[in-house]
């Protein structure tokens, strides 16, 4: 190799390496201009200082309290799962108003089942399945065992996927997750019971909203005030579970 073609190629390498750290730099001021904006974000948030003083995990508590105002979906004596649940604050509002923990004795005592891949530290009045994937066989023998049989009030969700950075792609995955919580819903819900959870605003969320129609007798779109004004999330109530039919050939239910 000539000296000219050797300068040449490490000028080449050494101008890669560069734009390769540049790029580093680029996105790690990136990050750090990220994670600015959400501390400060999370300094002027309300829900975030009320979160604190109310003693729950996070301030989505105050979503599922202002939805379940308006709904009145939990109350004392009924049976809740809660999916992805981690960290714990809509179960920390299922066991208040269903009364699990039994605080108050004049009224009937409810069931919380928590279920999450990721770990739940213990909440009074819940049942905690920590490492466990809802969509599994196990999840739903494990379920079914623990209830002993008893079909579910209201299955509820708040969960969503790892966001990508890419809008649509992380729209789809939210929408694959809904309907993993319709499939587990269907599975183990009573007739007329309910299903809440959250979605981001999209193009499938209509297609969402008529295969739920096929299972719930009314379907309702909710928007908190508690959520955050640049959030393109939502909530969709579908209530009165009509049970399943029979399978189609496609493999849907009907």
């Amino acid at each position: 190799m000539s000296i000219k073609t050797m300068l040449y190629s490490r000028t080449v390498v050494s101008n890669e390496l560069n734009f390769t750290k540049m790029c580093f730099v680029v996105n790690c001021l990136k990050r750090f201009k990220s994670s600015q904006q959400w501390l400060s974000r999370q300094r002027a948030d309300p829900y975030v200082e009320k979160a604190k003083i109310y003693n729950y995990r996070c301030r989505s508590a105050f979503k599922l309290l202002e939805m379940n105002e308006k709904t009145n979906i939990l109350r004392p004596g009924l049976t809740v799962i809660d999916l992805g649940a981690s960290p714990g604050s809509w179960t920390q509002v299922a066991v208040q108003k269903t009364n699990a923990d039994g605080a108050d004795p004049t009224k009937p005592k409810g069931t919380v089942l928590s279920i999450d891949k990721l770990q739940i530290f213990p909440i009074e009045g819940a049942t905690i399945m920590n490492n466990m994937d809802f969509s599994t066989i196990e999840a739903h023998d494990k379920v079914v065992a623990t209830l002993d049989g008893r079909k579910v009030d209201i299955v509820m969700s708040d969960m969503a996927p790892s966001a990508t950075g890419v809008k649509e792609l992380d729209k789809d995955r939210i929408i694959g997750l809904c309907y993993m919580a319709l499939r587990f819903a269907a599975l183990v819900t009573k007739i007329d019971g309910n299903l809440l959870f959250k979605v981001w605003d999209g193009k499938e969320v209509p297609i969402l909203e008529m295969d739920l129609a096929r299972f719930y007798k009314n379907i309702k779109i909710l928007k908190p005030n508690a959520s955050r004004t640049d959030s393109s999330e939502k909530f969709i109530l579908a209530r009165g579970f009509k049970g399943i039919q029979r399978p189609l050939e496609n493999g849907r239910w009907g």
